[in-house]
């Protein structure tokens, strides 16, 4: 009776917490969430329930969080619920009086305050939908990882990224997608995945211009530590000769505490991974882990200079993001950020505002066909009563900055606006759960932040997508994605481009899969028999020899077939797709239209392939003069009419 009662009290909790006790997996197949897992999960948001006098303490606690303190509705929609005279106090600072016994409509959009009866409530009005391409005509842009531009030094930088975005205004795009430009780990370069940062609010201070000479890399990869130490020696020796300027000075003078902890991070983090490769704030000396402490404060003051150095970073990064803005400013779209799923637990964020995110918790994904196992990114983001509880400003904060200086947001792994699949530490991601998060008022803020910056919103939806959640992103004005290799019917072949959806942006690849001239060549299927992956090497030639022939048929092409060592001939095919379909938006990797072979990313590995350091062949000029990238941009420019 006893584990009975704990059982109950336990799924009472998780419904409580969000937590999807039955779910479906990726082949339709009902699943129910053990209570043992159940009780991982919820110790791992903080929720003990290790016994049922401890579940009912936490449900308290969880109630409380989910107390409503902020309410986030559309323009138009009445206040219900509440009961007596209140005071709408208006963002720009008018007020209103409301009877709310006759639940008012609020048209006003923004961020409001309410005081009744009961107390005050944050009312958030927000549009119907954001920001989306206007109708008149299709528009294209290209999809670059910034690394791999061609600057001073071992990697492309946000000079270069200007340089870029100039040529490719120049030639007629529209857009310019990013990969993520979030802190890192300054002083670890062995950490360079742009989707584990340490923090998504503030930017890459590898990636400030500097001024003092940098001698040009011309290897096809990037080695990290070298161009990172000779990256950070130049940018010292610009704040040597700059950190005394009157415009550094207002930059410091205007820090918020959030920036100003994150500089004090970023020089404890290199004190203390200097004394002992510490990997995060959890493996300093006690004293340290709090930004509060007074040894904290005594650091500040023993090494103010470092800490400036960091604030100096963030401010070239900045300078040298809007210069690149302001080069794509000839672009209908311009800049496309990309906001990175999560953040790992050892970095700035969680260091000083950890009680923001789910630090007990890692976030990935559930087993299916093509991970047996599952997946833990080992990486969090935020808890969900946390953003409740906080009237959802750090959401909101991390909206502002990413769209800060971009004309579009791409938020990765869009399917987390819904729910996300969270795992114990040190528990298997079979032992994992869905968490759901407050989806409608995460999509009705960003609509309002979209509007408010005039921003286009990509959602990365693929995957397992959970029904209906594509059409809700597309009623709220959010573009999906829709990616060659995937767009196929229930058969397997793939549909032709008229076919397409609309309410997306239409791409040829993504970073994470081979690029078109690869697939075509099976460049991906001699990376998995060179690593020994599991699998039918011979079988998967066969079916791709099969895709190739169902791809062709779906261009509607008189010509014949090219060979599968013609992966030219393919980029060239799926560039037309892409640019053919309804989409508002067509993208096309930098590695599409050089007719690459090497994807940026593999999946699944970590050192086994050299991810997330290719560089391109070329600086940018050269590569929109070559005559291949030319004739491609022409099949682009040709298909903008509608």
């Amino acid at each position: 009776m006893a584990v009975v009662m704990h059982d109950a009290a336990t799924e009472a909790l998780a419904q409580a917490a969000g937590i999807l006790i039955d779910w479906e997996d990726a082949d339709g197949v009902a699943r129910r969430v053990s209570p043992e897992s159940l009780r991982a999960v919820l110790s791992g948001l903080g929720l003990p329930c290790a016994s049922v006098s401890q579940c009912r303490e936490s449900l308290a606690q969880a109630q409380m969080a989910a107390a409503e303190t902020c309410r986030v509705v559309d323009a138009g929609a009445a206040v219900e619920g509440l009961s007596g005279h209140a005071r709408l106090h208006l963002e720009d600072g008018g007020a209103r009086d409301l009877d709310l016994d006759a639940a008012p409509v609020v048209d006003v959009t923004g961020y409001h305050t309410l005081e009744h009866d009961g107390g005050t409530l944050d009312l958030i009005v927000t549009p119907a939908s954001g920001v989306t391409p206007a109708a008149e005509r299709r528009y294209w842009g290209l999809a670059v990882q910034l690394y791999s531009l061609a600057g001073a030094g071992g990697f492309g930088d946000m000079a270069a990224l200007a340089d870029f975005a100039a040529q490719a205004a120049n030639a007629g795009a529209d857009a310019l997608m990013l990969s993520p430009v979030h802190a890192l780990f300054t002083a670890d370069p062995s950490r360079y995945s742009p989707y584990s940062p340490s923090s998504r609010r503030f930017l890459n201070g590898w990636y400030a211009p500097t001024r003092t000479p940098l001698a040009a890399d011309g290897r096809a990869l990037i080695d990290w530590p070298e161009a990172v130490a000779a990256k950070m020696a130049a940018l010292r020796q610009d704040f040597a000769a700059m950190g005394g300027s009157d415009d550094f000075a207002a930059y410091v003078a205007g820090a918020d505490d959030g920036l100003r902890q994150h500089a004090m991070f970023e020089a404890l983090y290199a004190h203390f991974h200097a004394q002992g490769g510490a990997r995060g704030w959890q493996d300093w000396p006690e004293a340290y882990r709090r930004p509060d402490s007074p040894q904290v404060a005594e650091f500040a003051r023993d090494h103010g200079e470092e800490v400036r150095f960091h604030l100096f970073l963030q401010w070239r990064a900045e300078a040298g993001l809007a210069q690149a803005a302001n080069a794509a400013a000839d672009m209908a779209i311009g800049l496309v950020g990309d906001i990175a799923v999560g953040i790992d637990k050892g970095g700035s964020h969680a260091w000083s505002r950890g009680d923001e995110l789910m630090l007990g918790i890692g976030i990935g994904a559930p087993p299916d066909a093509f991970q047996a196992a599952g997946q833990n990114w080992g990486i969090t983001s935020f808890s969900p009563l946390a953003l409740r509880a906080r009237s959802y400003r750090p959401f909101i904060d991390l909206l502002r900055s990413a769209m800060a200086h971009a004309g579009g947001i791409r938020i990765d792994h869009a399917l987390g606006l819904r729910r996300l699949w969270v795992v114990p530490d040190g528990a298997s991601p079979l032992e994992g759960a869905y968490l759901a998060q407050p989806e409608d008022d995460l999509l009705r803020l960003i609509a309002l932040e979209s509007r408010r910056h005039d921003a286009i919103v990509i959602g990365e939806d693929l995957g397992v997508v959970p029904p209906g959640l594509r059409d809700r992103l597309t009623e709220r004005g959010i573009l999906g994605m829709r990616v060659l290799p995937f767009e196929r019917d229930r058969s397997g072949a793939f549909i032709p481009p008229g076919r397409w959806d609309a309410a997306a942006v239409a791409m040829t690849s993504t970073h994470d899969l081979p690029p078109i001239a690869g697939w075509w060549r099976g460049t991906d299927i001699d990376w998995r028999e060179r690593l020994g992956a599991a699998g039918d090497r011979a079988a998967e030639r066969e079916a791709r020899e099969v895709d190739r022939a169902s791809m062709w048929a779906a261009t509607g092409s008189v010509d014949p077939q090219p060979t599968a060592d013609d992966s030219a001939a393919a980029a060239n095919a799926a560039i037309d797709m892409v640019a053919e379909t309804p989409a508002a938006l067509a993208i096309i990797p930098v590695e599409d239209l050089l007719a690459l072979e090497e994807a940026p990313n593999l999946p699944g590995t970590v050192d086994e392939h050299p991810n997330w350091r290719r560089r391109l062949p070329d600086p940018a000029d050269a590569i929109f003069a070559r005559p291949d990238v030319g004739a491609r941009i022409k099949r682009l420019n040709d298909e903008r009419p509608r």
